[in-house]
């Protein structure tokens, strides 16, 4: 489901569109997220949608909520994910939200997003060459592409509205956050990431980084684990079996679309280049590995029976 095909019945209670999830609003206390088959890069919505995308990032999105609030790192916003109880006009278009949406609680949403980074890979590559550091934090010299840091790096980074995202130092996190908010994000964030790369290393995946979204519940102050979680928009997962370390890996993520645009004459800014099929239907395989290789679940069974149990 596209920005386009938006059920016309959901209008009223839209609230607003980010580059993959449309919200609305429930009631005073919970909003919905519906995830769309919408594809960005380089901060651009491509016009070309990934068929399932929306259910890939909805499933993997619930099963690591669930993880890692039964590990008692952090709570979450999730309450629930079954469309036929949500009220009207929502309920009407219940078939269209099945596997795609997450019923949450409403939260005063933190004005920073986090990454943490175990390789060097991606914009850090680029960033360590250029600099000898990575988001302003001194590495060794010598370091090779995707190289395994000793210690996970923290790097959070402004939320810009359009555009891009500009990354700042802790300090600057802290003057936007209050210090013991931002003490508190990064010791989950590590937490939430060596947790996550546990878990995912028997199932022959290496999570190289990955992005992370807190906020704080307005009534009680509680941090509150956000939006979507170590899927692949938001994480590069690579397959362990092929891990050398001194090139560019294969990713189960949008790097596959991102290596495609690099080839092509585009100055990434709007709008995007359509994507050929083979494009699209490689992403979709990529994503769709991602799940399944992480759940342990199939997909075709989470797209009948919309749960992310195995078995």
């Amino acid at each position: 489901m596209s920005g386009a095909d938006r059920p016309t019945a959901l209008e009223g209670a839209f609230v607003r569109a980010g580059k993959v999830r449309d919200l609305y609003r429930l009631d005073d206390g919970r909003l919905l997220l519906v995830a769309s088959d919408r594809i960005s890069a380089f901060d651009v919505v491509l016009p070309t949608p990934i068929p399932d995308k929306g259910r890939v990032l909805t499933g993997l999105s619930r099963y690591w909520f669930a993880a890692t609030e039964a590990a008692g790192i952090v709570p979450n916003h999730l309450l629930g994910t079954d469309p036929t109880t949500l009220p009207p006009p929502f309920a009407g278009a219940a078939g269209e939200l099945r596997g795609r949406i997450m019923i949450c609680r409403r939260v005063e949403v933190l004005p920073v997003e986090v990454i943490v980074r175990g390789y060097l890979a991606g914009s850090g590559w680029k960033d360590y060459r250029r600099t000898g550091a990575v988001c302003g934090i001194p590495l060794a010299v010598g370091l090779r592409e995707s190289e395994r840091f000793p210690e996970p790096l923290f790097t959070p980074s402004t939320k810009a509205a359009v555009g891009h995202d500009e990354n700042i130092r802790f300090d600057r996190m802290v003057e936007l956050t209050g210090a013991a908010i931002a003490e508190r994000v990064r010791a989950v964030a590590l937490a939430l990431y060596r947790f996550a790369a546990a878990r995912t290393a028997p199932a022959g995946l290496l999570l190289a980084d990955t992005k992370f979204e807190f906020g704080v519940d307005r009534a009680t102050g509680e941090l509150l684990l956000i939006d979507e979680v170590l899927t692949p928009d938001s994480s590069r997962f690579w397959d362990a079996s092929t891990y050398r370390p001194g090139r560019a890996q294969a990713s189960y993520d949008k790097q596959y679309v991102r290596d495609w645009l690099e080839a092509q004459p585009w100055d990434k800014t709007p709008p995007g280049p359509e994507l050929p099929a083979d494009v699209v239907a490689g992403t979709r395989a990529r994503y769709v590995e991602a799940f399944e290789r992480i759940t342990g679940a199939g997909f075709a069974r989470y797209l009948a029976e919309d749960t992310t149990a195995d078995g």
